[in-house]
């Protein structure tokens, strides 16, 4: 296991990523300019970088990793941060961006999100 958190608030404007196929995670401590568009979690340590072919869980989905931009690693240790961005693309548009294949999911308070 790389990193493992519980979803402690879901901001306001979330929906409106999800029509995007995008997730913006964040430490529960984040700024409200940012918590409001994020899935606020808990705090954990990334013990390894996430990188293609790694499994993110959410909930009682898997999503297969299959692209890391190149600062997602990084904002994930130091701040909780990244987008995960359901489109399969080997390629992330961003440096933040951790692309998954599959189908976003219906991401509720209390669920667990996990990276091995």
């Amino acid at each position: 296991m790389k990193y493992k958190v519980e979803v402690v608030k879901i901001g306001d404007l979330v929906e409106e990523l999800l029509g995007e196929n995008m997730l913006i995670l964040f430490n529960s401590n984040a700024p409200e300019e940012l918590a409001e568009i994020s899935v606020l979690h808990t705090t954990n340590d990334l013990k390894e970088d996430v990188k293609p072919g790694d499994i993110i869980k959410i909930g009682d989905i898997e999503y297969s990793v299959t692209g890391v931009g190149s600062e997602a690693n990084s904002t994930l240790k130091e701040l909780g941060h990244c987008t995960l961005k359901f489109n399969g693309s080997n390629t992330p548009e961003l440096p933040g961006i951790i692309n998954l294949d599959g189908d976003i999911p219906n991401i509720k308070e209390g669920d667990t999100i996990s990276i091995y």
